[in-house]
């Protein structure tokens, strides 16, 4: 089995980004977005997914946080489809609940080559450092859709707005790392009973 690597450019007028990853990676991460709480999510995906990742991002922040995470988004999931190639042989589906102190969020995915999401998560303040935290739901959105994925996350408990974000971002890694997995029973063939997962 090789590494599935994948590395992805995107040059707008409002963003330029560098995404670099390895779905069979340790969980080593050089992440530099500009936004501190972003920076956190994605170190905090790429360690518990066990994926390398390297993102920077130079963006419009004068403007706000949201071309940049919305951008970022879009380079990720691009560059996850890249690395899942025809999708034969993995696991396909994936289920990851994980815990930080009281917040609780499930995250299941299917390595579909459907793109939908369904991001339900509650937060109370607007900001989650320097993030807009209506910006969490919109980033894994972007990821899924242009991974063609279909995503659910789905918050069972919380009251710390950084813990419910955080166990997010933790849950889709695990989750995801599962899916993606090689399963020696099936011998490379794809996972689906219309003998593909690309169209």
């Amino acid at each position: 089995m090789t590494n599935r690597k994948s590395s992805i450019e995107r040059k707008t007028n409002e963003t330029d980004i560098i995404v670099k990853l390895n779905i069979d990676g340790v969980g080593n991460s050089k992440i530099d977005t500009g936004i501190g709480f972003c920076d956190h999510m994605l170190s905090a995906f790429a360690k518990h997914g066990r994926f390398d990742l390297e993102v920077k991002c130079v963006g419009d922040l004068e403007v706000d946080a949201h071309h940049s995470v919305e951008d970022i988004g879009i380079a990720i999931g691009q560059a996850l489809n890249e690395c899942l190639g025809d999708r034969a042989g993995i696991t396909r589906m994936g289920d990851a609940t994980v815990p930080l102190d009281e917040a609780v969020v499930q995250t299941v995915v299917d390595l579909s080559g459907r793109p939908f999401a369904s991001v339900d998560l509650t937060f109370t303040s607007p900001l989650i450092g320097e993030l807009p935290s209506e910006l969490i739901s919109h980033m894994l959105d972007s990821i899924s859709m242009n991974a063609l994925i279909t995503l659910h996350v789905i918050q069972k408990s919380g009251k710390n707005d950084h813990h419910i974000a955080e166990s997010a971002f933790k849950s889709f890694a695990r989750a995801l790392d599962a899916a993606s997995s090689y399963d020696k029973r099936i011998d490379g063939h794809v996972p689906s009973t219309k003998g593909t997962l690309n169209s």
